[in-house]
C-alpha cells in the first residue's frame, strides 16, 4: 500500500503519525473533499490464517466500522469511511490536533497532570461513555493511548468498534492460538481478566485506571510482572490516590476508588451517574468555619460531599507474593505491555516533586543519622524496605479519617507519619511536608488554630526552599496560614499574607486563574473582618463578575462570591440590596444544587436575617419556621445547622417583641449547644449572649449582667482579650452596667474597649 500512496483513488497517504498493535495511522489528504484526514491501516492477515478466518475478520471489521461510523458525539472520534485496499483493511477518521493522554504524560516528564485537567478529562470521558453505552456499545480497551485531548481542550475517545473487533479476534484480549500478543494489562477489569461477563461497567473500571495514572503518575498496580498486575486487579485494594499526591481533591479520590471496585456492582451504575458525581464533587463548597454559609475556598478539596458520602478506604497493601491464583491460562505468557508512564519507583533520575507527588523517594540522598528510636540502617543506606510503603498506607488512613470528619484521630495519624517521614526522608521532602500540611489542616478543624499556624508555617518555609516562593504548593500553604491567622483574630496579619499570595498568584498564574480568584475571594472576606467594608464589597463584586464571565452566572463558585457580596452589603446596612442578592443566590442554588443542599439552606438563613433587618418580621418568622423544619428533617434536631436556624428563629421572635418566647428558645438552643459542642464553643456563647439580650429586654438587668460577664470572660479566654467578639462582649457588659445606673463603671469599661480597639487597628464604634 505504501508504494501506491493512494487508496481507492481518493486518500493520499502523507506520513505515518502512529503505530500500534493493530497497524499504522497515517496523515492523509482526502482528494475528493480537499481535507486532511487520518487513515488507520490494519495489519494484513498473515498466511497462517485460513480463508475462513479471513472472511470472518473482514465481515466483523465491516460490521464494527459501521458501528463506529454511526457514533455522533463530540467526545468520540468521527469515522468518515472504511474499506479494503489490496488486502489491507482501513478506516478514515477525522484528523485530531492534540495528544493522547500517554503522550501528555510523557510531555509532562512523566509527572501527573494538573488537578483541574484530570477532573475535566474525567467529566468529558464520562459524558462520551454515557453516550456510547446508551447505544449499546462497550469500548473494552480504554487506555491513555485511546483518549485524545485536543488543542482546544476537547477530549475524544478513539478506536470504538476497532477495540471491540480486536477483543473478538485476539488483538487486544485473550490469546487465541494465533500468536497475536495481548495488549497492556494495566487497564483491564477483573471480569476481563477472569473471563467473566463484560458490560459497560468494565469500561468504567478501565477509566478508573486511566484517571488513577494521570492523577498520580503511576497506574493503580505499578509492577513489572504482568502476572502480579493481573492478581492486583483481581485481589488487591488499590492505594488511595492521595497517598501518592496529597493535594488531590477528596471527591476525586473517592470517585476513582469506586471505579476500581473489584465487582461491577460496586462501581457507579453507569457513566451518567459517574458524570453527576464528578460535577457535584467539582462544584462542592465547604462552609467557612464559624460563619453560617461563608466559604473558605482554599480548603475546598477536602469538602465532604453531602450527596456523595465518604467511602471507607480499605487498608492499602502492596500486592501479595505471587502464588498460583486461578487466572485463565491465556494470561500465563503475558508481558506487561507499555503503560502510559514509566514507574516512578524505578526512575533513573530523581523525581521532580513540583507536581505535588508524594510517592516513594528514589534518589540516593544521604539520610539523617538515626537516633534512638529511628529505623535501623546506616546513613546513606536509605529507608528500610517497606517503610515508605507503610507510611504511605498510614497517610492514606489519615486522609480517610479526615473524610469522615474524625479530625482528632486524623491529626494524630498525620503527626506520627510526619515524624517518621522526617527521620527517613528529611524535613523538606515533599512527603514529609505533605504530612505536616495534613496535620495543620486537622488542627485547624479542631479549634487549635495556633498549633495549625505553626505547622503551616513550617510547610510554607520548606516548600519555599525546595519548590520556590511562587510554586502553587508553597502558595497553598501560605494561604492556609492566612486562614488560621483570621481564625485567631489576627486579621491585619492575615491581610498581609493574603495580599502577598495574591500578588504571587497573579504574577505566576494570571488574574483570572481559579486559584487567583479563590485568593481574592478570601481577601474580600478578610477585608470585611477588618471593617473595610466598601473595599471588601468591591473586591467580592469583581471576583463574582470574573467568575460569572469564566464559569457562568449559576456556577457554585460564582454564587459563593455573590453570597459574599450580599453579606457585605448587609454589613454596610444596605439590606434591600442584600436581600435581593441573597434571593438570587438561593434561587440559583436550588436549581443547580437542589433545595436541600447545605449551600441553598445557608442562603435561605441569610434571607431571614435580611427580612428581619428590614422589619419584615412576619415573613422572616415564617421563613425560619420552615427552615427549622427542613434542617431537622435533613440533619436532625441537635445538628449545629438546625440549632443555628433555631437561633435565627429566636432572634426574630425578639425583634417582634415576643421576648418570653425568644428567651425560652435561646435557653433551649444554648442547652443543646452546650451539650453537643461544649460550654466555651463560639456558637454556645452566641446563644448565651442571646439569653442575656432577652433578659435585658424583659427588664431583668441584674441577671443579664451575670450572663454578659460569663460570655465576655469565656470569649477573652478562648479568643483573646483583643478579639473583636471579646471586645463586643465587654461593650455589652458596659451597656448593662449603664442600665443598672452604674455609669462610672460603664464609662471606664467603654474607655478600655475603645483603647483596645485602637491598639488592634479595629474601627472604634
Amino acid at each position: 500500500m505504501a508504494d501506491t500512496r493512494l487508496i481507492q483513488s481518493r486518500y493520499r497517504l502523507l506520513d505515518v503519525i502512529g503505530r500500534g498493535g493493530m497497524g499504522e495511522v497515517w496523515r492523509a489528504r482526502d482528494e475528493s473533499l480537499g481535507r486532511q484526514v487520518a487513515v488507520k491501516c490494519l495489519k494484513p492477515v498473515g498466511s497462517q490464517h485460513d480463508q475462513s478466518f479471513t472472511r470472518i475478520l473482514r465481515e466483523r471489521f465491516r460490521r464494527e466500522a459501521r458501528v463506529a461510523a454511526s457514533l455522533q458525539h463530540r467526545g468520540v472520534t468521527v469515522v468518515h469511511d472504511f474499506g479494503e485496499h489490496e488486502g489491507v483493511l482501513f478506516l478514515v477518521m477525522e484528523l485530531l490536533d492534540g495528544s493522547n493522554l500517554s503522550q501528555l504524560l510523557e510531555e509532562n516528564r512523566q509527572h501527573p497532570l494538573p488537578v483541574e485537567d484530570v477532573v475535566d478529562i474525567a467529566e468529558q470521558v464520562a459524558d462520551a461513555l454515557g453516550y456510547t453505552h446508551q447505544q449499546g456499545i462497550v469500548h473494552r480497551d480504554l487506555k491513555p493511548a485511546n483518549i485524545m485531548r485536543l488543542a482546544d481542550g476537547t477530549v475524544k475517545i478513539c478506536d470504538f468498534g476497532i477495540a471491540r473487533l480486536g477483543r473478538e479476534i485476539g488483538f487486544t484480549s485473550r490469546l487465541t492460538g494465533t500468536g497475536i500478543a495481548m495488549g497492556t494489562p494495566h487497564y483491564m477489569s477483573p471480569e476481563q481478566i477472569s473471563g467473566g461477563q463484560v458490560d459497560h461497567r468494565s469500561d468504567l473500571y478501565s477509566l478508573g485506571c486511566v484517571l488513577y495514572e494521570i492523577a498520580t503518575g503511576v497506574p493503580p498496580f505499578d509492577l513489572d510482572d504482568a502476572w502480579s498486575i493481573l492478581v492486583g486487579h483481581r485481589d488487591t485494594p488499590p492505594e488511595p490516590l492521595r497517598s501518592h499526591r496529597a493535594e488531590l481533591p477528596g471527591f476525586l479520590d473517592r470517585v476513582v476508588l469506586d471505579l476500581l471496585a473489584k465487582t461491577p456492582d460496586g462501581r457507579p451504575s453507569d457513566a451518567g451517574d459517574l458524570r453527576r458525581r464528578i460535577v457535584l464533587g467539582r462544584t462542592g463548597e465547604q462552609p467557612y468555619a464559624g460563619v453560617p454559609g461563608r466559604v473558605h475556598l482554599a480548603s475546598r478539596a477536602r469538602t465532604p460531599q453531602a450527596l456523595a458520602p465518604p467511602v471507607p478506604v480499605p487498608h492499602p497493601a502492596r500486592p501479595p507474593a505471587v502464588r498460583e491464583p486461578a487466572l485463565p491460562a491465556w494470561t500465563r505468557d503475558m508481558t506487561t505491555g507499555h503503560k502510559a508512564t514509566g514507574g516512578l519507583r524505578h526512575a533513573a533520575h530523581p523525581p521532580d516533586h513540583s507536581a505535588g507527588l508524594t510517592g516513594q523517594w528514589t534518589t540516593g540522598t544521604v539520610l539523617p543519622s538515626p537516633s534512638d528510636g529511628d529505623p535501623p540502617g546506616l546513613p546513606g543506606d536509605g529507608p528500610p524496605p517497606g517503610l515508605l510503603d507503610a507510611l504511605a498506607a498510614r497517610h492514606g488512613e489519615g486522609v480517610a479519617l479526615s473524610r469522615r470528619g474524625l479530625w482528632e484521630e486524623a491529626g494524630e495519624v498525620h503527626r506520627a507519619v510526619a515524624v517518621a517521614r522526617e527521620r527517613a526522608l528529611g524535613p523538606d521532602h515533599a512527603d514529609t511536608l505533605a504530612s505536616r500540611y495534613e496535620t495543620g489542616f486537622a488542627l485547624s478543624r479542631t479549634d487549635r488554630a495556633a498549633d495549625a499556624l505553626r505547622e503551616f508555617g513550617r510547610v510554607a518555609e520548606g516548600r519555599e526552599r525546595t519548590l520556590g516562593p511562587d510554586h502553587p504548593e508553597t502558595l497553598a500553604a501560605r494561604q492556609e496560614t492566612a486562614y488560621v491567622l483570621g481564625r485567631l483574630g489576627r486579621h491585619l496579619d492575615a491581610h498581609q499574607v493574603y495580599a502577598a499570595v495574591l500578588a504571587s498568584r497573579e504574577r505566576s498564574m494570571g488574574h483570572d486563574h481559579p486559584d487567583t480568584l479563590r485568593c481574592r475571594h478570601n481577601l474580600a472576606y478578610n477585608l470585611s473582618r477588618l471593617g473595610r467594608l466598601e473595599e471588601s464589597c468591591r473586591t467580592a463584586r469583581e471576583v463574582a463578575d470574573a467568575r460569572a464571565r469564566l464559569l457562568g452566572p449559576a456556577h457554585p463558585d460564582t454564587l459563593v462570591t455573590l453570597y459574599e457580596v450580599a453579606y457585605t452589603l448587609g454589613q454596610l446596612g444596605r439590606w434591600e440590596d442584600a436581600l435581593a442578592t441573597y434571593r438570587e443566590v438561593a434561587r440559583a442554588r436550588a436549581l443547580t444544587l437542589g433545595a436541600d443542599h447545605p449551600d441553598t439552606l445557608s442562603a435561605r438563613y441569610e434571607i431571614g436575617i435580611s427580612l428581619g433587618r428590614l422589619g419584615l418580621g412576619a415573613e422572616a418568622l415564617e421563613l425560619y419556621r420552615a427552615l427549622v423544619t427542613d434542617r431537622t428533617r435533613i440533619n436532625g434536631p441537635a445538628d449545629a445547622e438546625t440549632l443555628r436556624a433555631r437561633h435565627g428563629l429566636g432572634v426574630n421572635l425578639g425583634r417582634m417583641s415576643r421576648w418570653e418566647e425568644a428567651l425560652a428558645e435561646a435557653r433551649e438552643v444554648c442547652a443543646l449547644r452546650e451539650r453537643t459542642l461544649g460550654p466555651d464553643h463560639l456558637d454556645t456563647l452566641i446563644s448565651r449572649r442571646e439569653i442575656a439580650v432577652g433578659l435585658g429586654w424583659l427588664g431583668r438587668w441584674a441577671e443579664a449582667l451575670t450572663v454578659y460577664r460569663e460570655v465576655a470572660e469565656a470569649r477573652v479566654r478562648v479568643l483573646g482579650a483583643d478579639h473583636p467578639d471579646a471586645l463586643a462582649s465587654l461593650n455589652d457588659e458596659a451597656h448593662c452596667l449603664e442600665q443598672l445606673g452604674r455609669t462610672g463603671e460603664a464609662a471606664e469599661l467603654y474607655r478600655s474597649v475603645a483603647a483596645r480597639r485602637g491598639q488592634s487597628g479595629l474601627p472604634r464604634h
